[in-house]
């Protein structure tokens, strides 16, 4: 069984910053990408971020320059510095891991920025 609890969301004004922790738990083999997932209401879940094991990184374009991804192998954490937060940016925000055996994903943490 694996777990994935995400932390971090909250209200914040536009312009403002947020960081968002994913902790994993259970039984999980090796780990192959650990992403950042949001969902917007009435709208379908996006890819946010990646970093693959070794820490290259990936970005969906409206989020380059603002957030950042990076982890921690050892406490199986991700996390997700997020910048100069707009009103866009207002979703539930899921972590995601994929392994060799198949995927997994958290409850999601909600991040509101107001204009």
């Amino acid at each position: 069984q694996v777990h994935l609890v995400e932390s971090g969301g909250g209200l914040v004004q536009a312009g403002g910053s947020l960081r968002l922790s994913c902790a994993a738990s259970g039984s999980i083999s090796s780990i192959i990408t650990m992403d950042w997932y949001r969902q917007a209401p009435g709208k379908e879940r996006d890819f946010v971020a990646r970093i693959l094991t070794l820490g290259t990184t990936y970005y969906t374009d409206s989020v380059k320059g603002r957030f950042t991804i990076s982890r921690d192998n050892a406490r199986k954490m991700v996390y997700l510095q997020m910048n100069s937060l707009k009103p866009e940016d207002t979703a539930v925000y899921y972590c995601h891991l994929g392994t060799t055996i198949g995927g997994y994903w958290g409850q999601g943490t909600q991040v509101t920025v107001s204009s």
